[in-house]
């Protein structure tokens, strides 16, 4: 029998694009036809229409599947709930604005059959906003410093992964997920092929400033705990300079009893020093937090409706 491929596609605000990507899919597995294919549209509560477009795919085809997720969870929440209704033996991630090109999807594929687990698609000349750059690049960071992500390693949203590494990532049943994190801990055989970014057809991103640091507080609270070592590094090194320069106070008092004690320094090092404080008990009420709302067993996402026809293998 010949393989199955899933492609998940998390959508929000996608009603005008979502008809093109379905179609481009289609002309990419035209062109591959060794494998069979199905395609799972997750709706994260989008405030248009969207959900539907969907409906309406549905109704057309039964290799379709489409999710409507009862609030905005977030792009890697959606992809989990994705991850749940996908049978395939190679499951394949992507946008739904058009602007990673499903037309190259083959590509994705033909580095999973030459021996890689999970392959990420390299925009060699990326079209998004100077923000969505910018917060790229600082998610590039944060997963290389705090994950262990290789250097030379590109993680994008265009991505294929094999079935054994979904099956991982779905043991992950916890809230806050980030499928990036996920990924690194469960193998190391990743790879990058290159791919055209697009020009957004339209609208505008749906990561803001706020999901863009929810995104990074996941990424470093679920799967690090070096911001915590990281945290008694500057505490331990905090207070050696408190330390020495209290020392150092003394002794200029003893050799030149005219020097006056300084208020203005006194004042700047309590401060400093405060502040470093309740900076590091906001990293540890992270932590504590998110362990808590865990043990609430909050969901990492809710379904609302699901419309599924297709064939049972």
């Amino acid at each position: 029998m010949k393989q199955l491929v899933s492609f998940v596609i998390p959508c929000y605000r996608s009603a005008q694009t979502i008809g093109k990507v379905v179609k481009e899919i289609d002309g990419a597995m035209a062109a591959l036809p060794a494998y069979r294919y199905e395609m799972i549209l997750v709706n994260d509560a989008s405030p248009d229409d969207t959900f539907e477009k969907i409906r309406e795919l549905c109704r057309e085809r039964k290799d379709i599947c489409g999710v409507n997720l009862a609030r905005n969870f977030g792009q890697h929440a959606a992809l989990m709930a994705g991850f749940r209704q996908a049978r395939g033996d190679i499951v394949v991630c992507l946008d739904d604005d058009g602007q990673t090109p499903a037309d190259e999807a083959g590509k994705l594929i033909a580095q999973i059959e030459a021996g890689s687990d999970a392959v990420y698609a390299k925009y060699v000349h990326k079209k998004h906003s100077l923000f969505r750059n910018f917060g790229s690049k600082v998610n590039e960071l944060m997963a290389r410093v705090m994950l262990g992500k290789p250097k030379e390693l590109y993680i994008s949203s265009y991505f294929a992964v094999k079935r054994f590494v979904v099956e991982e990532l779905l043991r992950y049943e916890n809230p806050y997920p980030y499928v990036i994190g996920l990924v690194l801990r469960t193998t190391k055989r990743i790879t990058n092929v290159e791919v055209t970014h697009r020009e957004r057809e339209s609208g505008t991103s749906g990561y803001t400033l706020g999901k863009l640091l929810g995104l990074w507080f996941n990424g470093f609270t679920a799967f690090s705990v070096k911001p915590l070592r990281m945290a008694t590094v500057i505490g331990v090194a905090s207070a050696c300079a408190g330390f020495a320069y209290g020392i150092y106070t003394v002794i200029k008092k003893f050799l030149n009893p005219a020097v006056p004690v300084g208020f203005s320094a006194l004042m700047a090092a309590i401060v400093f020093f405060c502040g470093l404080i309740l900076l590091m008990l906001g990293i540890i009420g992270e932590y504590i937090g998110r362990i808590y709302i865990s043990m609430n067993n909050s969901p990492q996402y809710v379904i609302r409706e699901c419309l599924d026809e297709r064939d049972a293998d």
